[in-house]
């Protein structure tokens, strides 16, 4: 399993030292990859193989090699890898869920600062990854309902949609929280989570060229 790490990560280190939040999100950091020890162990126990991790600014991100075979069972419009990639998807924001279920179970005897501060972290990292945008975990949980209610081309049509709105709303709600709590470092996870969205709609309308191109042939 090969290793790449994303050099804004440092960028980001910056911004939160400068804002005087680098502890948090050095805590938020150590929760992601929580997350996506998750996602990996769910991966491997369903015989998929892992093939890169990633560190970004964000958190991490495991990638598996798929196999052809993986592709031959069929369900619905779909088939049964988008059962694993849902389930791999979710296992992410669970995992932070049974560490926040703990902690409020048997983190009592904590230091208050740091039992509040595991159970937010571990709350808005949940939270965060459970929204509908593509490549969030919540976008590739729809994207693979979609794949196995609606068929392939519908999929990558209706998750494109749905990305956007929701992102176009979680920026107006952003430049709320940016207003009242005077924090910039929100500002620059909006301008990521953009440049992800971006990227995303940039292949979107490749696959959407090529689906034509194929029906036009």
């Amino acid at each position: 399993m090969s290793l790449k790490i994303n050099l804004n990560l440092f960028l980001f280190a910056i911004i939160f030292y400068f804002t005087k939040q680098i502890h948090l999100y050095a805590m938020l950091m150590v929760f992601a990859f929580l997350h996506e020890m998750g996602h990996l162990i769910c991966g491997i126990f369903m015989g998929l193989k892992p093939k890169t991790l990633k560190i970004k600014p964000l958190g991490l991100s495991v990638e598996f090699e798929v196999l052809p075979k993986e592709y031959n069972q069929k369900i619905a419009k779909g088939n049964i890898l988008q059962i694993k990639k849902m389930c791999i998807a979710l296992a992410g924001p669970m995992t932070n869920i049974i560490i926040m279920v703990i902690t409020i179970v048997f983190g009592q005897k904590l230091e208050i600062a740091i039992y509040q501060e595991i159970i937010y972290a571990n709350l808005l990292i949940a939270l965060f990854n459970l929204l509908p945008i593509h490549p969030l975990d919540g976008g590739r949980v729809l994207k693979a309902c979609f794949h196995i209610i609606k068929g392939r081309k519908k999929s990558i049509e209706l998750t494109n949609y749905i990305s956007n709105t929701t992102m176009i709303l979680f920026t107006m709600l952003s430049s709320v929280a940016i207003y009242y709590y005077k924090n910039i470092a929100i500002l620059f996870i909006i301008i990521y989570l953009w440049s992800m969205v971006i990227i995303e709609n940039r292949r979107y309308h490749l696959q959407k060229r090529i689906y034509k191109i194929i029906e036009n042939s």
